[in-house]
């Protein structure tokens, strides 16, 4: 199931963006609902087109499922097609992700919390140039690391526990809202509406934290590394934190 979630996932990084959508409120939920739907039904559709034309005895057979499908439809010209569109898809995903990565790196040169070049833009195209390239470094050098499905783990265990945690900050926001003595409904979190809330909210942070603890029985020794990756940013934190007396809850 890890590859499966992580080709759902991607919906987190329209957060990313947030500070210049308009109206973020009622589009940003509105964005990725409709996003995770569409591909939901893109999905589930070519699944049905695979198990339809290759069988449940064929399907397992092959690593390349699309390839496999339009060969027997077109021949050698559709396995050439399918290719041609599953490099362009690729290259889709490279854009959103050198769109929306740098700009967590710029956010955190911007709070003091990285070295300030990377908060630096391009004069012309307001760019963040530097954040871009050191993504791109950091890309390099993780793909060169490891297999593939090695590095799924790192992402997948990580991500996970963060998707947690992030949903966890509504009972945190709640909470704050009603020691302000929120009445009336205009704290910061109840302009926010999540339905079917705490019980939505404590069965999709059980189901993230599941995922995690599956993946680290499944595959132990990558979590772990995975883990550790991320451990290794508390001290760097921690570090920048103090050379810039950064507060540590700086303001969006």
């Amino acid at each position: 199931v890890i590859p499966v979630l992580f080709a759902y996932g991607g919906w987190q990084t329209s957060n990313f963006i947030a500070g210049e959508i308009k109206e973020p409120e009622k589009n940003l939920p509105r964005g990725m609902i409709l996003g995770v739907l569409g591909v939901i039904a893109l999905y589930v559709s070519v699944n049905i087109v695979y198990v339809g034309v290759l069988g449940t005895d064929g399907l397992p057979q092959t690593s390349t499922p699309a390839t496999a499908v339009m060969k027997l439809a077109l021949g050698d010209l559709g396995a050439r097609i399918i290719a041609i569109g599953i490099a362009i898809s690729t290259l889709g995903f490279l854009s959103q992700s050198i769109l929306t990565g740098p700009r967590v790196y710029y956010a955190m040169a911007k709070d003091g919390l990285f070295f300030k070049s990377v908060g630096s833009v391009h004069p012309k195209s307001r760019v963040p140039v530097v954040a871009i390239v050191v993504q791109g470094i950091f890309a390099i050098v993780i793909a060169i690391s490891g297999k593939y499905e090695q590095i799924l783990n790192y992402v997948v265990s990580t991500d996970f526990i963060f998707f947690g945690l992030s949903a966890t900050c509504i009972f945190v926001f709640r909470k704050r809202d009603a020691l302000s003595g929120s009445t009336l409904n205009t704290g910061a979190a109840s302009r926010f509406r999540t339905p079917g809330h705490p019980y939505t909210t404590i069965f999709f942070v059980a189901v993230c934290w599941l995922v995690v603890l599956d993946t680290l029985y499944a595959y132990p020794a990558n979590t772990l590394i995975g883990w550790g990756i991320m451990l290794a940013g508390i001290p760097v934190y921690v570090y920048w934190q103090k050379k810039n007396k950064v507060n540590p809850l700086p303001s969006a």
